[in-house]
């Protein structure tokens, strides 16, 4: 949900100086959206049914110029992928001293968990793009 809702603001601001890939550190690799987040997607105006998950690689974060994650557990599996990572959470990035917390996976949850976790992305997607400065 995450990249869909990450290309849509990026697509409603305008901006074609940013990429964004998706990828999750205990995914299962081809594995579709679930029914919960296709669902979520539909009330959103996004589109999940082409999404296929992919497991994070050292090679992926290694190219990457920025990696947010939900956790710290991702945190810390990410800096132990690469320790040079410019990884932050999600929750605390676009906030200026950015302590950041935990935006909990809704795997497994019912749509109103899923629907939280969207309102929550959504949210620190915005103020992620702000702070992002356009190249």
């Amino acid at each position: 949900m995450a990249d869909a809702i990450a290309r849509r603001l990026i697509r409603e601001s305008g901006r074609t100086d940013l990429e964004v890939e998706s990828a999750g550190t205990q995914a299962w690799d081809r594995s579709p959206a679930s029914d919960e987040a296709l669902l979520v997607g539909v009330e959103r105006n996004l589109d999940l049914s082409a999404h296929r998950a992919r497991r994070l690689t050292p090679e992926i974060v290694a190219n990457a110029d920025l990696v947010l994650v939900m956790s710290p557990a991702h945190l810390a599996q990410v800096r132990e992928m690469n320790p040079n990572a410019n990884v932050h959470l999600f929750a605390g990035y676009g906030v200026s001293g950015g302590a950041g917390r935990s935006i909990a996976d809704p795997f497994g949850g019912n749509l109103n968990d899923y629907r939280a976790t969207a309102d929550e992305l959504e949210h620190e997607l915005k103020e992620i793009l702000e702070r992002i400065p356009a190249a």
